[in-house]
């Protein structure tokens, strides 16, 4: 018998069958400006048609990391490409940018279409809610270097701002009041700590009650997707005097807001202005995790923090509410040197 693509592992027919599968997702996300269909060698995109004057580009990349072994274990793969989504288009607002298309790339020990398609969905919806269009992207196939049941998810997104909106906080000064969006779950941020304390030390199962009178299971909370800030955040830009945005990821409030602070101002964060979700709670119980470790990981309830002037605070707090984004006045930003102080 000859050897052949299949015998080795990888299955051509699985793979065009996921992409016809694909297809109508990813056609669904179309924006003007989208000039190329499904099957190119790279997506076009005619930034003309996006209505910037003096454009500077801007991209982001980021994957979901371990939350893509629950996502296995449960055997639930819808909702992962939206915190894909999120991860990268919540990156480029930082910088003042509007979302305009979206690349992923999802590698696979053994490509199922059913699997596929369902991932893709998730990457699909997150991009509809974040404006901007799926393009392109890669699915490859590793037998032997990956297991049958693993795969990675990795997005790569690029957006656009006018050159003389750019933001990067070097306009923020003493007084600039700091606005705090809810995150109501983890993201996908910290999985790795969370899988080892919560399934190898605490030795609990995925099917269980999340806590003691919760109506989700574990299961629900840590696959609960990530929030989309983006259009909410690019709306409160066009309307509201912002000085700089902060993405609360790996790192925690305090190394993501110092990125985007001036080096002659210090940010006061009040602990106390906001209640931790239940699920940080939980992990810190079962992990006996100090305070201080907590805050470098995960983002505790908080997915954005915008500094902005202080007579426009409670105008973006409703704007955000709009949108049916929670937030609240977290701190303030005063002199010093670029430090982040955590009030308790």
């Amino acid at each position: 018998m000859s050897d052949s693509y299949l015998s080795a592992g990888v299955n051509i027919e699985a793979g065009e069958e996921a992409v016809k599968r694909i297809n109508p997702l990813v056609r669904s996300t179309f924006q003007p400006g989208v000039l190329s269909d499904i099957g190119g060698f790279g997506g076009l995109f005619d930034l003309s048609k996006a209505g910037f004057k003096d454009p500077v580009l801007v991209s982001a990349t980021d994957g979901v990391g371990t939350k893509a072994e629950i996502a296995k274990q449960t055997k639930r793969f819808e909702t992962i490409g939206r915190d894909l989504v999120a991860m990268c288009v919540d990156d480029l607002v930082c910088s003042g940018a509007t979302p305009l298309f979206f690349l992923d790339y999802i590698a696979v020990g053994h490509l199922s279409p059913e699997i596929i398609e369902q991932l893709v969905s998730g990457i699909a919806d997150g991009c509809r809610e974040a404006q901007c269009a799926l393009i392109g992207g890669e699915m490859a196939e590793h037998p032997e270097v990956m297991e049958r049941d693993q795969f990675d998810l990795v997005g790569f997104a690029v957006g656009a701002v006018e050159r003389d909106s750019v933001l990067d906080g070097s306009n923020s000064e003493p007084g600039d009041l700091l606005v705090a969006i809810e995150s109501p779950n983890l993201r996908s941020n910290g999985y790795s700590l969370v899988r080892h304390i919560l399934f190898e030390k605490a030795n609990l199962s995925l099917d269980q009650q999340a806590w003691d009178g919760a109506k989700t299971s574990l299961a629900d909370e840590l696959l609960a997707p990530s929030v989309i800030y983006s259009p909410a955040v690019i709306d409160g830009l066009k309307n509201h005097d912002i000085k700089a945005i902060a993405h609360i990821t790996g790192g925690g409030l305090a190394k993501n807001l110092s990125r985007v602070l001036n080096k002659n101002i210090d940010a006061t964060i009040e602990t106390s202005s906001w209640v931790i979700p239940r699920i940080f709670q939980e992990v810190q119980k079962h992990g006996d995790i100090s305070d201080e470790e907590m805050r470098k990981v995960f983002n505790m309830g908080v997915g954005m923090v915008v500094v902005v002037a202080p007579n426009d605070a409670e105008k973006l707090i409703q704007t955000l509410k709009c949108h049916n984004k929670q937030s609240w006045i977290v701190g303030r930003l005063i002199d010093g040197s670029g430090e982040v102080v955590i009030n308790q």
